[in-house]
Protein backbone atom coordinates (compact mmCIF):
# COMPACT_ATOMS: atom_id res chain seq x y z
CA UNK A 1 0.00 0.00 0.00
CA UNK A 2 2.82 2.50 0.67
CA UNK A 3 3.90 1.83 -3.00
CA UNK A 4 0.96 3.28 -4.08
CA UNK A 5 1.37 6.78 -2.45
CA UNK A 6 5.53 6.70 -3.80
CA UNK A 7 5.96 10.23 -5.36
CA UNK A 8 3.03 11.98 -3.39
CA UNK A 9 5.65 14.90 -2.41
CA UNK A 10 6.86 14.96 -5.83
CA UNK A 11 3.97 15.52 -7.38
CA UNK A 12 2.47 18.43 -4.75
CA UNK A 13 5.81 20.34 -5.01
CA UNK A 14 5.62 20.16 -8.89
CA UNK A 15 2.20 21.43 -8.71
CA UNK A 16 3.26 24.21 -6.58
CA UNK A 17 6.25 25.38 -8.83
CA UNK A 18 3.90 25.30 -11.63
CA UNK A 19 6.27 23.77 -13.94
CA UNK A 20 4.73 21.36 -16.50
CA UNK A 21 8.24 19.89 -17.20
CA UNK A 22 8.86 18.75 -13.18
CA UNK A 23 4.58 17.59 -12.72
CA UNK A 24 5.32 15.21 -16.32
CA UNK A 25 8.36 13.70 -14.80
CA UNK A 26 6.48 13.35 -11.39
CA UNK A 27 3.04 11.90 -12.97
CA UNK A 28 5.30 9.04 -13.37
CA UNK A 29 5.20 7.97 -9.88
CA UNK A 30 2.26 5.49 -8.63
CA UNK A 31 1.00 7.84 -6.50
CA UNK A 32 -0.48 9.92 -9.17
CA UNK A 33 -3.42 7.26 -9.52
CA UNK A 34 -4.58 7.47 -5.42
CA UNK A 35 -4.58 11.35 -6.04
CA UNK A 36 -6.05 11.47 -9.26
CA UNK A 37 -8.76 9.80 -7.56
CA UNK A 38 -8.94 11.96 -4.90
CA UNK A 39 -8.64 15.15 -6.86
CA UNK A 40 -11.52 13.55 -9.28
CA UNK A 41 -13.94 12.53 -6.39
CA UNK A 42 -13.16 16.02 -4.72
CA UNK A 43 -14.09 18.08 -7.85
CA UNK A 44 -16.94 15.86 -8.54
CA UNK A 45 -18.32 17.16 -4.86
CA UNK A 46 -17.46 20.42 -5.78
CA UNK A 47 -19.68 19.92 -9.06
CA UNK A 48 -22.29 18.67 -6.84
CA UNK A 49 -22.60 21.74 -4.47
CA UNK A 50 -22.28 24.31 -7.41
CA UNK A 51 -25.42 22.51 -9.06
CA UNK A 52 -27.19 22.79 -5.54
CA UNK A 53 -26.01 26.81 -5.19
CA UNK A 54 -26.53 27.26 -9.14
CA UNK A 55 -29.86 25.50 -10.27
CA UNK A 56 -29.18 26.89 -13.96
CA UNK A 57 -26.01 24.72 -13.70
CA UNK A 58 -27.37 21.66 -12.74
CA UNK A 59 -29.95 21.81 -15.82
CA UNK A 60 -27.86 23.14 -18.31
CA UNK A 61 -24.48 23.36 -17.75
CA UNK A 62 -23.37 20.53 -20.38
CA UNK A 63 -26.00 21.29 -23.01
CA UNK A 64 -24.57 24.88 -23.46
CA UNK A 65 -21.23 23.80 -23.97
CA UNK A 66 -22.15 20.86 -26.24
CA UNK A 67 -24.49 23.95 -28.63
CA UNK A 68 -21.68 26.52 -28.06
CA UNK A 69 -19.24 24.08 -29.65
CA UNK A 70 -21.56 22.65 -32.15
CA UNK A 71 -22.20 25.73 -33.32
CA UNK A 72 -18.93 27.18 -33.28
CA UNK A 73 -17.79 24.44 -35.46
CA UNK A 74 -20.73 24.49 -37.55
CA UNK A 75 -19.87 28.61 -38.39
CA UNK A 76 -16.34 27.79 -38.72
CA UNK A 77 -16.46 25.43 -41.23
CA UNK A 78 -19.31 27.31 -42.95
CA UNK A 79 -17.40 31.02 -43.07
CA UNK A 80 -14.36 28.92 -44.01
CA UNK A 81 -15.70 26.74 -47.02
CA UNK A 82 -17.02 30.23 -48.29
CA UNK A 83 -14.01 32.00 -48.41
CA UNK A 84 -11.55 29.30 -49.42
CA UNK A 85 -13.99 28.28 -52.73
CA UNK A 86 -15.13 31.91 -53.31
CA UNK A 87 -12.24 34.22 -51.78
CA UNK A 88 -9.29 31.85 -52.00
CA UNK A 89 -8.51 32.16 -48.52
CA UNK A 90 -8.45 30.38 -45.34
CA UNK A 91 -7.56 31.19 -41.92
CA UNK A 92 -4.73 28.80 -40.95
CA UNK A 93 -6.63 27.11 -37.80
CA UNK A 94 -10.03 26.23 -39.61
CA UNK A 95 -9.02 22.89 -39.96
CA UNK A 96 -7.23 22.33 -36.08
CA UNK A 97 -9.37 24.39 -34.56
CA UNK A 98 -12.48 22.42 -34.74
CA UNK A 99 -11.26 18.93 -33.93
CA UNK A 100 -10.39 20.07 -30.25
CA UNK A 101 -14.41 21.79 -30.21
CA UNK A 102 -15.65 18.63 -31.27
CA UNK A 103 -13.47 16.92 -28.34
CA UNK A 104 -15.77 18.98 -26.12
CA UNK A 105 -18.97 18.69 -27.34
CA UNK A 106 -18.66 14.99 -27.39
CA UNK A 107 -17.42 14.23 -24.06
CA UNK A 108 -19.74 16.68 -21.78
CA UNK A 109 -22.05 15.24 -24.32
CA UNK A 110 -21.36 11.83 -22.53
CA UNK A 111 -21.69 13.17 -18.64
CA UNK A 112 -25.25 14.93 -20.29
CA UNK A 113 -26.38 11.72 -21.34
CA UNK A 114 -25.55 9.78 -18.07
CA UNK A 115 -27.32 12.16 -16.41
CA UNK A 116 -30.28 11.21 -17.94
CA UNK A 117 -29.17 7.71 -18.01
CA UNK A 118 -29.79 7.61 -21.88
CA UNK A 119 -26.23 5.07 -21.41
CA UNK A 120 -26.37 1.31 -22.76
CA UNK A 121 -28.50 0.33 -19.12
CA UNK A 122 -30.62 -2.72 -20.20
CA UNK A 123 -33.72 -0.81 -18.53
CA UNK A 124 -36.51 -3.40 -19.99
CA UNK A 125 -34.20 -6.57 -18.20
CA UNK A 126 -33.40 -4.42 -15.13
CA UNK A 127 -37.33 -3.54 -14.48
CA UNK A 128 -38.02 -7.08 -14.67
CA UNK A 129 -35.54 -7.54 -11.53
CA UNK A 130 -36.45 -7.64 -7.97
CA UNK A 131 -35.85 -4.45 -6.47
CA UNK A 132 -33.10 -5.54 -4.83
CA UNK A 133 -31.44 -6.50 -7.84
CA UNK A 134 -32.65 -3.50 -9.48
CA UNK A 135 -30.33 -1.60 -6.59
CA UNK A 136 -27.08 -3.49 -6.95
CA UNK A 137 -27.08 -3.05 -10.74
CA UNK A 138 -27.35 0.97 -9.97
CA UNK A 139 -24.09 0.41 -7.44
CA UNK A 140 -22.63 -1.44 -10.07
CA UNK A 141 -22.61 1.26 -13.05
CA UNK A 142 -22.19 3.69 -9.97
CA UNK A 143 -18.77 2.36 -9.55
CA UNK A 144 -18.09 1.29 -13.06
CA UNK A 145 -18.66 4.79 -14.00
CA UNK A 146 -15.98 6.00 -11.43
CA UNK A 147 -13.39 3.68 -12.27
CA UNK A 148 -14.03 4.50 -16.23
CA UNK A 149 -13.54 7.98 -15.03
CA UNK A 150 -10.70 7.78 -12.93
CA UNK A 151 -8.93 5.58 -15.41
CA UNK A 152 -9.73 8.60 -18.44
CA UNK A 153 -9.12 11.80 -16.11
CA UNK A 154 -5.51 10.24 -15.02
CA UNK A 155 -4.39 9.22 -18.35
CA UNK A 156 -5.82 12.29 -19.67
CA UNK A 157 -4.22 14.49 -17.59
CA UNK A 158 -0.98 12.87 -18.33
CA UNK A 159 -1.87 14.02 -21.81
CA UNK A 160 -2.38 17.61 -20.92
CA UNK A 161 0.32 17.86 -19.25
CA UNK A 162 2.96 16.17 -21.43
CA UNK A 163 1.33 18.57 -23.92
CA UNK A 164 2.18 21.68 -22.14
CA UNK A 165 5.57 20.58 -21.15
CA UNK A 166 6.32 20.20 -24.63
CA UNK A 167 4.98 23.57 -25.55
CA UNK A 168 2.61 22.07 -27.99
CA UNK A 169 0.99 24.48 -30.06
CA UNK A 170 -2.38 24.25 -31.91
CA UNK A 171 -1.12 24.57 -35.57
CA UNK A 172 -2.05 28.00 -37.42
CA UNK A 173 -2.03 29.99 -34.45
CA UNK A 174 1.12 31.72 -32.89
CA UNK A 175 0.19 31.28 -29.04
CA UNK A 176 -2.93 29.12 -28.60
CA UNK A 177 -1.93 26.04 -26.57
CA UNK A 178 -3.19 22.45 -26.98
CA UNK A 179 -3.23 21.90 -23.48
CA UNK A 180 -5.98 24.26 -22.83
CA UNK A 181 -8.30 21.72 -25.04
CA UNK A 182 -6.77 19.10 -23.60
CA UNK A 183 -7.94 19.45 -19.85
CA UNK A 184 -11.58 19.35 -21.59
CA UNK A 185 -11.13 15.97 -21.16
CA UNK A 186 -10.42 15.46 -17.32
CA UNK A 187 -12.63 18.03 -16.49
CA UNK A 188 -15.50 16.81 -18.64
CA UNK A 189 -15.53 13.35 -16.78
CA UNK A 190 -15.13 14.76 -13.62
CA UNK A 191 -18.94 16.05 -14.33
CA UNK A 192 -19.78 13.01 -15.62
CA UNK A 193 -18.71 11.37 -11.95
CA UNK A 194 -20.65 14.09 -10.61
CA UNK A 195 -24.15 13.17 -12.13
CA UNK A 196 -22.64 9.26 -11.37
CA UNK A 197 -23.07 10.51 -7.81
CA UNK A 198 -26.16 12.74 -8.28
CA UNK A 199 -27.97 9.62 -9.74
CA UNK A 200 -26.57 7.40 -7.47
CA UNK A 201 -28.00 9.58 -4.15
CA UNK A 202 -31.27 9.84 -6.03
CA UNK A 203 -31.26 6.09 -6.53
CA UNK A 204 -30.52 5.01 -2.62
CA UNK A 205 -33.48 8.03 -1.69
CA UNK A 206 -35.83 6.37 -4.10
CA UNK A 207 -35.34 2.49 -2.82
CA UNK A 208 -35.50 4.07 0.69
CA UNK A 209 -39.03 5.36 -0.06
CA UNK A 210 -40.05 2.45 -2.33
CA UNK A 211 -40.21 4.22 -5.49
CA UNK A 212 -39.81 2.99 -9.00
CA UNK A 213 -35.79 2.63 -9.34
CA UNK A 214 -35.41 1.85 -12.93
CA UNK A 215 -37.80 3.39 -15.86
CA UNK A 216 -37.16 3.60 -19.65
CA UNK A 217 -34.91 6.28 -20.60
CA UNK A 218 -36.02 8.58 -23.57
CA UNK A 219 -33.35 9.86 -25.56
CA UNK A 220 -33.58 13.40 -25.51
CA UNK A 221 -36.03 13.44 -22.72
CA UNK A 222 -34.83 15.82 -19.58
Amino acid sequence: MTGWFQGTGEILSALAAGDSWMLKEAMREPAIWPLGLTAMLALAVAFLILYRVVPWAERNLEQSLMVVSYLAIGGIIFVEVIRRFVFEVQAPWSTTLPPFLFLIMTWFGCSYNVKLRTHLAFAEFRMAMPRVGQMACLILDALLWIGFSWVVVVTATKVAVNSAANFQIMLGTDNVMQWWFLLSVPLAFTTLVARVIENLLADIANFRKGDTLVTQAVIGGD
